[in-house]
């Protein structure tokens, strides 16, 4: 059912990336290229790992999860960042979801990492709710920021 992603899988992730961005209303910021992703995870220095759910009946792709090794300062350790886990439409609910996690979080204790984290948004319940019910708990008090775009090019070249 969870399998480490090959090269071809490429075109099928940049799809459910596309999927996931229009879920999340904001399809315009997904600007992945194939050539990028490509790069990425399979590259001379992969800095991307990723995990595909197939559909047991058909062998069919039908989710992934995209992560990145980190590192806490106060552990000690490298963890894992869950940059994105989708799961088609069609196939939620099979298990795929809990399967990718669970899988990376096979992953952070066979490595000896300290912890598996990511990010939601704060209007996605159904995610919410589902994450909690594995045992995950929010981070109460902390808040990303993001340098992008003009602010990154204004910042990195001052």
């Amino acid at each position: 059912m969870i399998r480490t992603a090959v090269i071809t899988d490429v075109p099928v992730i940049q799809a459910m990336i596309r999927e996931l961005a229009d879920y999340e209303k904001a399809l315009h910021e997904a600007q992945a290229t194939q050539e990028q992703l490509t790069e990425a995870l399979f590259g001379a220095n992969p800095a991307l790992f990723g995990l595909i759910a197939e559909d047991d009946a058909t062998g069919e792709p039908v989710g992934f999860a995209l992560w990145f090794r980190n590192f806490s300062t106060w552990r000690g350790t490298h963890g894992i960042y869950l940059e994105d886990l989708y799961v088609s439409p069609a196939s939620r609910g099979g298990g795929h979801g809990k399967a990718l996690l669970l899988e990376l979080a096979r992953i952070a204790v066979e490595r000896g990492y300290s912890r598996v984290e990511w990010s939601v948004l704060d209007w996605n319940e159904p995610s919410i709710n589902f994450y909690k019910s594995l045992g995950a708990v929010p981070m109460d008090g902390w808040t990303v920021y993001r340098l992008t775009d003009e602010a990154l090019t204004a910042a990195g070249t001052r």
